[in-house]
């Protein structure tokens, strides 16, 4: 009786065997749910393996640690083999999400030089020699990426204007993944690429019970009625023009589920391609003049903190509302790199909208 116990003991703690297999045998367990990103899918195998789907050109098998290739994977298929312990990062966007997902320790190699890195983690990760910067998206140091095993490279859409790069890294057996959040029409579409670095990093737990807590925090504000209050975002340029987001861009669909009104609802690029555009100042002055809301973008040419700074920039400004009325805000330069700061961002926009003196994030008032 003893040895029969024993023998199921020793059964039970075995490890079990990873599938192992050809692609055609892989059997489709669940689809990952997206609650807004459309740019991307996560298929989920028997066997702890991943299919993710980006866009229309970019498609990779994530094989679980340990787990063995499947023979006759389409060639269009690019294999990932966790763990992925050595990211070559230049979307810098996505240095956010790794942070919240604790996995920052498995970028080595960064596309942004410390200089450049407005988030701690990264600035300290670079301090220390965890992360070296191996070049720009355009000017890759590939003696170093090979030297560093690099097993994966994720670089941000200004890589199509560098063809030659990605071949070049693909041509060294360097995986590369194009991050494209930023064609997500959504805006918590963005945020919710979260979950794309929990399927690479093996954190699919904690990246979904983030966007889960996300959403929580960020429900009552959408379901709010829409304040009516005119909003404007913008920057002025060098030549003394404005800088203002196209109506389809993120940030103007994010002070409209904030509670607001974007001030230029109608302005699109030709093409509709653009994400901003530059125009005079006097348009500038036409259609926000009455805004109740100014919102200066500093991550452009540095951060403002009186608004006295903002007249030198365009004196013009002292005639809108919203400056005498004591409604002009500004950004803090880490507002961009820290993607998964929309949330905050849209909980700031709903705050100065409704409420006096709020506890805020990612704006600080310009008096």
């Amino acid at each position: 009786m003893w040895f029969f116990l024993l023998l199921l003991f020793l059964c039970a703690c075995a490890p079990q065997e990873q599938w192992s297999g050809t692609w055609d045998a892989l059997e489709l367990d669940h689809s990952v749910e997206l609650r807004y990103a459309d740019q991307f899918s996560i298929s989920c195998y028997q066997g702890g393996y991943q299919k993710i789907t980006i866009g229309t050109d970019g498609a990779y098998l994530v094989i679980p640690e340990g787990g063995k290739v499947p023979e006759g994977i389409p060639e269009d298929i690019t294999v990932l083999q966790q763990p992925l312990d050595s990211i070559y990062l230049v979307a810098t966007s996505a240095m956010d999400l790794f942070r919240e997902l604790d996995g920052i320790g498995a970028i080595t190699l960064s596309g942004t030089d410390v200089n450049g890195w407005y988030i701690d983690e990264a600035k300290q990760a670079m301090g220390s020699g965890a992360m070296v910067y191996a070049g720009k998206y355009s000017a890759p140091d590939y003696e170093l990426i090979l030297d560093k095993g690099c097993d994966l490279a994720i670089e941000s859409t200004m890589i199509y204007h560098s063809p030659e790069v990605k071949e070049q890294l693909e041509r060294f057996g360097v995986p590369v993944l194009v991050e494209c959040s930023s064609y997500e029409s959504h805006p918590l579409g963005r945020m919710e690429w979260v979950k794309l670095y929990g399927a690479l990093l093996g954190r699919e737990d904690e990246a979904r019970t983030y966007f889960d807590g996300l959403l929580e925090r960020l429900t009552p504000i959408l379901e709010q009625e829409n304040t009516g209050k005119r909003v404007a975002f913008f920057f002025i340029t060098a030549n003394g023009g404005v800088n203002v987001r196209c109506s389809g861009d993120y940030i103007a669909k994010a002070i409209g589920l904030a509670g607001g009104v974007y001030a230029f609802p109608e302005l699109t690029s030709e093409g509709g391609v653009q994400s901003t555009m530059n125009i005079q100042t006097e348009e500038f002055y036409q259609k926000a003049r009455d805004a109740d809301i100014l919102i200066y973008n500093s991550t452009i040419d540095g951060e403002l903190e009186t608004l006295g700074q903002l007249l030198e920039k365009s004196p013009v400004l002292g005639d809108f509302k919203a400056v005498q009325e004591g409604n002009v805000w500004c950004t803090g330069k880490n507002f961009f790199q820290e993607s998964l700061g929309l949330g905050d961002f849209m909980v700031d926009l709903h705050r100065v909208m409704t409420e006096e003196d709020p506890p805020l994030t990612y704006l600080h008032p310009l008096a």
